[in-house]
């Protein structure tokens, strides 16, 4: 089990920390819509930047393990990871809007498929883009700054 478990650690952790991510996202939109009454594009894309929020986090420290320090390393890996997931976003709010406006299916719905649509968008961003020269993989900048080779 162990070795399974560090085989397949870091995507496990992305499982884990994406569910929980995703946790924030419809939680708050539900409260957004239902509780509080805001319109659904408005809470759809409030919901998102409170996950995208968590999950930079979370997948900084625990998922990747990024190793990149000092204000100009971490400042460009944050922008990576806000940008990549500035394009998930739009995308989720594209499907929203698609499945809400045009199909007029319902939007709790139409918010799980867009939430597997933007999980697999997320992961693909992280890991080949975001995250690829953290450091965490024998590749990128060590934990001083300096490039490896």
């Amino acid at each position: 089990m162990r070795t399974l478990f560090k085989k397949y650690r870091e995507l496990i952790l992305y499982v884990f920390f994406g569910g929980l991510t995703t946790l924030v996202d419809w939680v708050s939109y539900w409260l957004m819509t239902d509780l509080m009454h805001v319109p659904y594009m408005t809470a759809a894309f409030l919901s998102q930047v409170l996950s995208i929020l968590f999950a930079y986090v979370t997948n900084r420290r625990f998922v990747f393990e990024s190793r990149v320090r000092g204000a100009g390393a971490v400042a460009l890996e944050m922008a990576k990871f806000f940008g990549a997931r500035g394009a998930s976003l739009l995308l989720n709010m594209l499907v929203m809007f698609v499945g809400v406006d045009l199909l007029h299916v319902n939007d709790k719905l139409i918010k799980v498929i867009a939430s597997v649509l933007v999980i697999i968008a997320n992961y693909i961003f992280s890991k080949l883009f975001v995250f690829r020269s953290s450091g965490h993989e024998g590749g990128g900048e060590d934990p001083n700054g300096k490039e490896k080779k």
